[in-house]
């Protein structure tokens, strides 16, 4: 992979993976595996400055604000933190800090409580505005959210004219546990963990919901100050303490090395806290070392945030079942505490895995949260298990239904034969409401568990038809007038669709993204012509990057007669939008040499960033390839070329400069 290709594909994963984090609350990774990601962001841009962008995620602090709250310019940005992932890095930081400051400087060590970060503003003693991070220049006002809080102190003694104060906005452990409790009762999804909880508690719009899930802050730092007073961080701290704010705990120091005792100690001790932390905060204790040493354009040099790895526990295996539909096997486990919550099952994603690991029944396992959500199990203490035990293999038929399971010719999963499947037939209408395919929104799984449950859906039909059942669904747990209309709306909005979209919907096994944009430009983008061709025996194999088990997948869903009337009636429900580059592009797609051919680029061709050049050689009616091969028509040239040239030479495979290209092209 030629650095820039591997340089654009971390910076697509940082900004997916940060608006999960930042906008969605939806985190997918651990901060630990963003944190590497990252890292490697930073070597390469490192190495080579001139690839380095203002777009790229080394240069910007956190993610954007939302546009449902007013927005409000921080007096004082709310920078991140520089991390390091270990006691070399940490040294290197006090080496830093010895070459930058002349003579004596102190440090503090917190914990770094694993929250939402606030900007909280006081006039003359009295709580009057409270801020989101965001951007860290510009936050999102939650100022009636945040008045629920119960540490927050709405009035403060001693105070100055003016304050402005950084907290951290937590779910406890203990609330957390409560409210997934009454939430399993209730059958409604549970959340991932506190952090995730709250941060979506303090962006409901309505303040009463922020109020039931009561909420926590803890405070971290005085941003500013009107009474110009104090000399150091520590000072500061015991001010807010004594103001009225829940402070967050600190010890001062005079050396890195008994702040690595500290941090050691804590890291070791964190499930004790009432709240989950995700490292430990050292800071230059003196305010005006501080000012000496400033910041970088996205962080403060004064102080860093040591990371710890996920946490890691040993729990002995009880059982293994597997989930219906697709049956995917999940272990049983001894509760055990890890990483802020009880684990009792972890996925074991499918055979393969489970054959890897060399899982039995019996067995001590070692577990993780990967992306800090999801139990899962990383090995097996083999010097641990009982005699007598034996590989555990997953059933031949389906468990609830009893029909006989297929594997995947394409991967590892396990699915029931039978399309009346209750198991089937949840997992198949969830998969339509999901993000990549109608994406409608308040239509999840459990949510489509009860629908299902109470007879109002059997297909993806009549999910257009729900409003049959409106008096029903207000009266349901969790729902209400408001909540009922909200998932209407979107029930509605998911009607104005796309080719792609409408593929994708109707879990066709291996149909994706990438798939179904091939099939919408060499189907015009429209649904009928697809379904003909498919009628009419057409040869998917043709098509770049579509093999034998695709090709068959495709035919054979439409052999089956239930998939056909589906396909049809739900037509008469949508409008199909067509891209509008398919239809300004017209012309070009008919008047040049690379209609129907696969296209591979290598280097940097000017002035286009290679999703650019993708998007135009898409545009011609052509297929961008990602690697040469022998279905390779063109390789387009560009400067620094990689590998992939030579690999074009030996397979005869015609190379264009880019001039040739865009000549070609009738591109300018």
């Amino acid at each position: 992979m030629d650095v820039q290709k591997e340089i654009n594909e971390l910076r697509r994963k940082l900004n997916y993976y940060g608006k999960l984090y930042y906008v969605d609350d939806a985190p997918a990774i651990s901060d630990y595996e963003y944190d590497m990601l990252m890292q490697q962001l930073k070597a390469l841009e490192k190495e080579h400055p001139e690839l380095i962008t203002p777009d790229s995620p080394t240069q910007r602090i956190g993610g954007p604000a939302l546009s449902k709250f007013e927005p409000v310019h921080h007096q004082v940005p709310l920078e991140s933190l520089t991390d390091v992932f270990s006691v070399d890095e940490l040294f290197a930081f006090g080496e830093r800090m010895d070459s930058m400051l002349p003579g004596h400087h102190s440090y503090t060590v917190e914990p770094k409580i694993d929250g939402l970060s606030m900007s909280l503003e006081y006039e003359n003693g009295v709580f009057v505005r409270g801020a989101t991070r965001g951007d860290g220049v510009i936050g999102e006002d939650v100022t009636e959210n945040l008045r629920t809080v119960r540490s927050l102190p709405l009035r403060i003694g001693n105070a100055p004219e003016r304050l402005i104060v950084r907290g951290e906005v937590y779910m406890s452990r203990a609330v957390f546990n409560e409210l997934n409790a009454q939430r399993e009762i209730n059958g409604e999804k549970l959340l991932a963990n506190p952090r995730n909880a709250a941060a979506g508690s303090i962006r409901q719009l309505d303040p009463k919901i922020a109020a039931s899930r009561k909420l926590d802050i803890i405070c971290f730092n005085m941003q500013y100050s009107s009474d110009d007073i104090y000399t150091s961080h520590a000072q500061t701290l015991d001010a807010m303490k004594a103001m009225g704010f829940p402070v967050v705990p600190y010890m001062k120091y005079d050396s890195i090395r008994d702040c690595v005792e500290r941090i050691e100690w804590l890291g070791e001790h964190r499930d004790e806290l009432p709240y989950d932390m995700d490292g430990a905060v050292i800071k230059i204790d003196s305010l005006e070392q501080r000012t000496a040493l400033g910041s970088t354009a996205k962080a403060p040099r004064w102080a860093v945030a040591f990371k710890y790895p996920p946490e890691k526990k040993e729990s002995k295996v009880l059982d293994v079942i597997g989930r219906t539909g697709v049956l995917t096997p999940k272990v049983i486990v001894e509760p055990v505490r890890l990483a802020g919550t009880t684990v009792s099952a972890a996925t074991l994603h499918n055979q393969d895995n489970i054959d890897r690991l060399d899982l039995r029944i019996g067995d001590t396992v070692v577990l993780q949260k990967a992306g800090e959500i999801i139990p899962e199990v990383l090995s097996v203490n083999k010097d641990k298990r009982p005699e007598g035990t034996v590989p555990f293999v997953m059933p031949s038929v389906c468990p609830e239904c009893g029909s006989p399971v297929v594997r995947d010719e394409d991967g590892a999963a396990l699915r029931c034969t039978s399309p009346e499947c209750p198991a089937q037939r949840l997992r198949n209408i969830a998969h339509f409401a999901s993000r990549e395919a109608m994406d409608i929104e308040g239509l999840s799984e459990a949510t489509l568990e009860k629908f299902i449950g109470q007879g109002f859906i059997h297909s993806y039909l009549d999910i257009y038809r729900l409003d049959r059942y409106r008096a029903e669904i207000v009266r349901m747990d969790g729902f209400g007038e408001k909540s009922w209309q909200r998932l209407w709306d979107a029930i509605q909005q998911s009607r104005n669709t796309t080719f792609e979209r409408y593929l994708i919907s109707m879990d066709i096994p291996m149909i994706g993204n990438t798939t179904s944009k091939v099939l919408g430009r060499v189907f015009h983008y429209d649904l009928d012509a697809f379904r003909d061709a498919v009628y009419g025996g057409y040869d998917f194999r043709q098509l770049p990057d579509f093999g034998e088990t695709l090709h068959n997948n495709i035919h054979d869903w439409f052999c089956v007669e239930d998939n056909f009337c589906i396909w049809e009636e739900l037509q008469t429900m949508m409008s199909i939008q067509k891209p509008a580059v398919a239809e300004h592009s017209e012309d070009r797609v008919q008047d040049n040499p690379f209609v129907g051919k696969t296209i591979v680029v290598t280097g940097k061709v000017e002035p286009y960033t290679r999703d650019g050049i993708n998007d135009l050689i898409e545009s011609l009616g052509a297929h961008a390839g990602s690697s040469v091969s022998k279905k390779t028509d063109y390789l387009v040239c560009g400067e620094n070329a990689g590998s992939k040239l030579s690999k074009a030479r030996d397979l005869g495979v015609t190379v264009l400069s880019p001039a040739e290209f865009f000549s070609m092209a009738g591109a300018e």
